[in-house]
């Protein structure tokens, strides 16, 4: 066994999550550690607050970051939200609808599903159906931006539909803030949770999370405890409350500079100015990817631009194109999930990494590598295309 310092080959990470951490971000991460209670740090935590409620376009006084991944911020929304017996209409296009579903049961909770197939956004008319045939229903679950697949839902209109049926949401955005348009507050959105691995280019480990004044209510007003200690909000806003700061956890210091400081950036690019980018920066790949003959999994009018999902061509094998991409170009992209590994590479642009100089490379490296495997590809005409869309 190795007793080496362990020092990491460079990527460039293009797949599904984490992507490329911006050098600011790094570099505030290896600032001094003080303590979570030191009022410098309180005060820094205040400033994140505020820039989250920015990333997320609220107002919402619960807004802050969950000490754990996204997957942290989903079960802190459903454990706080889902008391045993509430039902529950848990949309599922995806990998992570199907995550929603298993924490409502775990809550103790009824799900009522609402099925789309693979590639599709959720149906509101399907939400619609569900609501009117499930009485008493008192939460929608549903993912804005499903990373399994590369689709974008109509967060807007679902929302619309659950409140007129006295319904709240729980929104999964954890691809899509930062990286394409989420306005909580405009939308009406209750429970929304996303990650800092995305298209904020920091590290994995934290979940920025924010609840309306209809969810708070809703936690305030349980019946019985919140089956979480850890994620009980009720004591967590003990320490990320405004007022007198009272310990709940150690917190996350050093990767909180970070996620601070990827806020700062993001605020100082302007949020409509990186939905723009990342947009643009998929327009070129978009532009690469079908003159060489690939297609996509999701119909034009719902793609994320930050997770792009391709079919892997007939008599060619997905692992091997990836681990090529790794060990030849230090390029990585994510396979299928589910029914779909094996189907497709899911290519992200998100955050730091969604540049030219990523596009470009990654379309030179695919190319390549297809053409010596012998794909039936157009070889050497994505470069020129994804040139000729960046004119």
């Amino acid at each position: 066994m190795s007793t080496r310092s362990f020092n990491p080959p460079v990527r460039t990470l293009m797949g599904p999550g984490p992507s490329d951490v911006h050098p600011r971000v790094l570099a505030a991460m290896a600032r001094p550690t003080i303590g979570h209670l030191d009022p410098a740090f309180v005060a820094m935590m205040e400033e994140t607050k505020a820039l989250l409620q920015y990333a997320f376009q609220t107002q919402n006084a619960f807004t802050f970051p969950v000490s754990g991944p996204g997957s942290a911020g989903m079960e802190t929304c459903f454990v706080n939200l889902v008391e045993p017996g509430d039902k529950v209409i848990v949309c599922q296009n995806g990998v992570f609808g199907a995550r929603m579903k298993e924490n409502v049961v775990r809550a103790g909770g009824e799900p009522i599903v609402v099925e789309d197939n693979l590639g599709e956004p959720i149906d509101p008319g399907k939400v619609e159906d569900a609501l009117k045939k499930h009485r008493g229903v008192t939460l929608v679950a549903f993912v804005h931006a499903e990373t399994s697949t590369g689709v974008e839902s109509d967060a807007q209109a679902l929302a619309r539909i659950a409140h007129q049926h006295g319904a709240a949401t729980i929104v999964d955005a954890v691809t899509s803030l930062g990286g394409s348009p989420l306005s909580v507050d405009a939308w009406g959105l209750d429970a929304v949770y996303s990650g800092s691995q995305k298209c904020l280019s920091c590290t994995p480990g934290l979940s920025p999370v924010t609840f309306s004044e209809r969810a708070a209510e809703k936690i305030k007003k349980r019946k019985s405890p919140v089956q979480s200690w850890f994620l009980d909000l009720t004591l967590v806003m003990g320490y990320w409350g405004t007022g007198k700061r009272t310990y709940h956890h150690t917190a996350p210091i050093n990767p909180l500079y970070g996620l601070h400081e990827a806020l700062v950036l993001l605020k100082e690019e302007g949020l409509e100015a990186s939905w723009a980018r990342h947009r643009q920066q998929y327009e070129a790949l978009r532009a690469g990817i079908e003159a060489m003959g690939l297609s996509y999994l999701v119909k034009e009018p719902h793609r994320l631009p930050q997770l792009n999902a391709i079919r892997v061509p007939e008599g060619v094998d997905d692992a091997t194109v990836r681990s090529k991409l790794l060990h030849d170009y230090n390029i990585e992209i994510g396979g299928g999930l589910g029914a779909l590994a094996g189907k497709l590479w899911r290519i992200g642009l998100m955050g730091h990494g969604a540049n030219p100089k990523n596009v470009m490379s990654c379309l030179g490296a695919l190319d390549a590598v297809l053409a010596e495997l012998r794909a039936p590809i157009q070889e050497g005409a994505a470069v020129t295309a994804a040139q000729k869309a960046f004119a």
